[in-house]
């Protein structure tokens, strides 16, 4: 880890290095290319990033074969602040990701004690291939050996080849010791880094078997959605942009997050209660989820159906607007009307209720079917009706009460206590007049001040019996002989009050 930290170190101070060195060589953001010559280009494709300590600063433009049989990889610098390469810059091939793609980093120079000179800036080629480019040597690019070759020399067969180039290398290399010099010069950057590579690996050899065996499961899936997962890295990359043009607005939020959850912290809490509270509604809704789908669908055809309708709605609106604006005045009454007649009605209400309850309609049917029967007889000639004209003073119709017709219903004690004296001053009166005595019937007289109006007001419903003569009789009998006033009036009070008991008792 030591280790590590210091290559991180030595990268930022090469890359402030870079930073800094680059007021004197060419900042104006132009064309900056850098003309690399490399042993070996194996798996460097165009368009493959150049790196300066870990920041994109440009892309390969080109890739090419020399005459020495080198190969040229153009290197396009468009981030300005890193177009001043010096003779001392070295670049070297990198693995881009686990899949394979490649990168070129680059040194623009090597560090050097505070005060000490700057080297001389790469040379500019004046003609012939890569005119106008700079021109980074193959004595300072170096391209390492990849790990996954490393590894694929120890397995057979390639181990037993691998011995047998050995052993015919040793033969091959015979008196060539200054060709093998370079060759282990050139591979010195590769075993170091690898060297470098091997020793953390060997530390975390645990966690690797597990990245190993989890990265299988975690890149299937996305091995499938490569297209997402490009697509995500593409808006996440345009996401850290925006982020980063906000970055104080995201500082000033960040600080004030810790006050905002605090303030938060209850309203949570009640909602961790009603989301355990609203579980039950949510199995419910889930139930019915196939049911609100099919609504939902239907719902749609409905809808259309209905357009036509709201659309001549809407056009009948129009039409009948100035009617209801004119028929305003009249709802507006007919408001009143209601909430002056809600007494009337609740009124009403009770009535017909109680002549429901109390059967008072059975009983006005049953006064007019007995009324009818009652005044209706029949002989051996066939029907006849019964009938008796009353004349006197309460007769004729009157819109102004008088003293002497008044109709009141009394008690049935108060009426058979008028009755008895009313009999007996008719019985007095007939007797000294000379007229024979008629005893009217017990609980039959009505009071002497109303005898008329009683008599009036039974009218036909109280008829004396044998009015008219039975069939084969030459005479009247003496029952059928007029009978005196008070007598008629008891009779016709008594009919009365039998026509009311029945109506109101219920009696027969």
């Amino acid at each position: 880890m030591k280790r590590l930290l210091a290559i991180l170190v030595l990268a930022g101070a090469v890359a402030a290095i870079a930073v800094l060195g680059s007021a004197a060589g060419n900042s104006d953001g132009g064309d900056y290319q850098v003309r690399a010559l490399f042993r070996n280009a194996f798996s460097i494709i165009p368009g493959e990033d150049v790196k300066i300590a870990g920041v994109k600063v440009g892309k390969i433009k080109s890739l090419s074969v020399t005459k020495a049989q080198q190969a040229a990889v153009v290197l396009d610098i468009t981030k300005p602040g890193f177009q001043d390469f010096r003779s001392d810059a070295e670049c070297t091939i990198r693995p881009q990701s686990l899949i394979g793609e490649k990168f070129v980093e680059c040194t623009p120079t090597q560090p050097r004690p505070e005060g000490a000179p700057e080297p001389p800036a790469l040379e500019k080629i004046r003609s012939g291939d890569g005119k106008g480019q700079y021109l980074l040597p193959v004595s300072n690019t170096s391209r390492p050996v990849d790990i996954d070759l490393v590894g694929n020399i120890l397995r057979l067969p390639y181990r037993q080849r691998f011995t047998i180039l050995l052993n015919e290398f040793g033969t091959a290399l015979a008196g060539r010791g200054q060709d093998l010099r370079q060759v282990i010069r050139n591979a010195d950057p590769a075993l170091k880094e690898t060297d470098r590579v091997l020793a953390i690996l060997s530390g975390q050899n645990k966690v690797l078997a597990k990245l190993a065996k989890d990265s299988d499961q975690a890149l299937a899936p996305l091995a499938a959605k490569r297209n997402q997962v490009a697509d995500f890295i593409q808006q996440a990359n345009t996401t850290s942009q925006a982020t980063a043009e906000r970055s104080k607005d995201l500082e000033a939020g960040i600080q004030r997050l810790p006050a905002t959850l605090r303030q938060l912290k209850p309203t949570l809490q009640q909602l961790g209660a009603l989301s355990d509270q609203f579980a039950p509604v949510l199995q419910d809704l889930d139930r019915v989820a196939p049911d609100v789908n099919r609504f939902i669908e239907q719902l749609g055809p409905f809808s259309q159906s209905g357009t036509p309708a709201l659309q001549s709605l809407g056009s009948a609106a129009d039409v009948g607007r100035p009617a209801l604006l004119k028929s305003r005045p009249i709802i507006q009454q007919l408001g009143k009307f209601g909430t002056a007649g809600k007494p009337l009605a609740r009124n009403l209400k009770e009535i017909t209720a109680s002549l429901k309850d109390t059967g008072g309609v059975e009983r006005l049917m049953d006064f007019l079917f007995y009324s009818t029967s009652s005044i209706n007889g029949y002989d051996a000639t066939g029907h006849y009706l019964r009938a008796q004209l009353l004349i006197n003073l309460c007769s004729t119709y009157k819109t102004v009460g008088t003293p002497d017709c008044n109709a009141n219903f009394v008690k049935p004690e108060a009426s058979s206590a008028s009755a008895s004296s009313a009999s007996a001053s008719t019985a007095a009166a007939q007797t000294g007049s000379g007229a024979p005595a008629v005893a009217a019937p017990r609980d039959a007289a009505a009071p002497a001040k109303g005898a008329k109006a009683s008599a009036a007001s039974a009218g036909a419903l109280a008829m004396p019996k044998q009015v008219l003569p039975s069939a084969g009789s030459s005479a009247p009998s003496a029952s059928a002989a007029p009978q005196p006033a008070a007598a008629r009036g008891a009779a016709s009070d008594d009919g009365t009050r039998t026509l009311l008991g029945y109506l109101l008792g219920g009696g027969s």
